[in-house]
């Protein structure tokens, strides 16, 4: 038997493990500290997509199974798909084509380009399949173009995390339950740091004792505390997306469970302020040296590759708006709130442009979804996206699947003998979605033969 399908991937992430900047209020996905050199944001970008799609081993036994020709198509602007090349990212000019919609059109040229080019393609079904900012593309692709792709599968697609559709606590509060339940006073440890930071940052003999005692490439002075501060929060975010039931090396080399590993050395919260930093630096160098190969931990790195930050950067000052706080009480983070204005400020300071908050709402439906159909919602209760997420049916064919010890999309990755039964049982109900929206094209196709002929 032929070809009986296309997959499309679309590549796209949600920042370097969602590096969520704390300076000085909770803003937004993906840093706006970036590098201002057009060329070294160049070479960047082209070692995105590479990495992405190999960690994406599930499509590749899906494809197998359906008979289905596999397309990654690249967002433009990330990985090598960069329209002004060494320009691209010069200046809010060349990077006014940088918008979800204008990808979601792309893709459309490029499958109906696949189906005029590729012998066979042309009466084929077409899949959307994305993880992340990805899974997000799937599902709203398949809502604007529903002539074009027969369903989407949309694994951990925070659709929600906009407008005010959901609280702006709920990521991390998600990521502080990744802790607790990992250890014992785990994340209370984490609360009581920042206190001991601050105490301990007091001085200049504090400051150099905290250099020290945290292993930093740096030495810190009092200017740097905030920044130190925002970067071990970003570390425990990055945990809780990678919180993998296997050693992985998506954002950094990592064990299996690795909060857990990381929550062995946070059991005691009620130790002096030295002790206790010491034991953060413990729970630090699960994430930046399991491999031992550090000599020192570097502050402006949070993860070992590029993931598309510089795109994702000018997304969120544009479009892509997703308002985070947290108040020390329901989350482990010391309290920050959600400032619009001053986040529109930093955009335009660095980008030149401002924020439209409500646009991707207007533009996508928000919660107001009920009218499309195929799209199957995949998200991990361990991952902190899963607070903006479609975690429960809204009809028949708006499915939400959930998987209790996922991270982020876990169920994207390839097959592992340590996968637990949920993302087992997740994988098989996804791909019954899919033969199923398969099945009913090929029976339209046949009626719609029969009433010509």
């Amino acid at each position: 038997m032929g070809r009986r399908a296309l997959l499309l991937l679309l590549l796209a992430f949600l920042a370097p493990g969602a590096a969520i900047t704390l300076r000085p209020t909770l803003r937004t996905l993906g840093s706006l500290h970036l590098p201002t050199s057009s060329t070294s944001r160049y070479a960047v970008a082209r070692n995105y997509s590479v990495h992405y799609f190999q960690q994406k081993g599930f499509m590749w036994d899906v494809a197998k199974e359906l008979k289905a020709m596999l397309v990654f198509a690249e967002h433009r602007y990330y990985g090598e798909s960069l329209p002004f090349g060494h320009s691209s990212y010069k200046d809010s000019r060349h990077l006014n084509f940088l918008t979800s919609e204008q990808a979601l059109a792309d893709f459309a040229e490029l499958i109906k380009h696949l189906k005029r080019t590729i012998p066979g393609a042309e009466n084929q079904p077409v899949i959307a399949l994305g993880g992340s900012y990805g899974g997000m593309l799937a599902a709203w692709f398949r809502m604007k173009y529903p002539h074009i792709v027969v369903g989407a599968l949309a694994a951990s697609a925070p659709i929600l995390q906009f407008d005010n559709l959901i609280p702006c606590g709920v990521f991390m509060k998600i990521v502080t339950t990744d802790f607790r339940k990992s250890g014992p006073y785990c994340s209370e440890s984490i609360r009581r740091s920042w206190d001991a930071i601050n105490r301990l940052s007091n001085t200049g003999r504090g400051l150099r004792w905290l250099t020290e005692a945290l292993h930093l490439c740096n030495p810190l002075d009092s200017q740097d505390i905030q920044h130190l501060k925002d970067w071990i929060a970003e570390t425990w975010v990055n945990l809780a997306m990678v919180d993998y039931p296997y050693a992985s090396n998506f954002l950094q080399p990592l064990p299996a469970w690795p909060i857990k590993v990381a929550c062995q050395y946070l059991r005691n919260p009620n130790v002096s302020d030295s002790v206790l930093l010491e034991n953060i630096f413990q729970a630090l160098n699960v994430y930046y040296n399991y491999s031992g190969q550090a000599q020192c931990l570097n502050m402006s790195e949070t993860t070992t590759r590029s993931l598309g930050s510089q795109g994702w950067s000018y997304q969120a000052c544009t479009e892509m708006v997703m308002p985070f706080c947290t108040n020390g009480i329901d989350d482990m983070f010391e309290p920050r709130l959600w400032d619009l204005k001053e986040f529109s400020d930093d955009c335009f300071n660095h980008w030149g442009v401002r924020p439209r908050p409500s646009w991707i709402s207007t533009l996508y439906g928000g919660k107001n979804i009920s009218s499309h159909t195929n799209i199957v919602f995949s998200n991990g209760e361990l991952d902190p996206w899963s607070g903006g997420g479609i975690t429960e049916d809204i009809t028949d064919t708006l499915v939400a699947i959930t998987i209790s010890e996922g991270a982020h999309h876990l169920d994207l990755r390839a097959s592992n003998p340590l996968d637990p039964s949920s993302v087992l049982l997740a994988r098989t109900l996804e791909v019954g979605h899919m033969k199923k929206w398969i099945k009913d094209f090929y029976g339209r196709a046949g009626k719609e033969e029969l009433r010509d002929f």
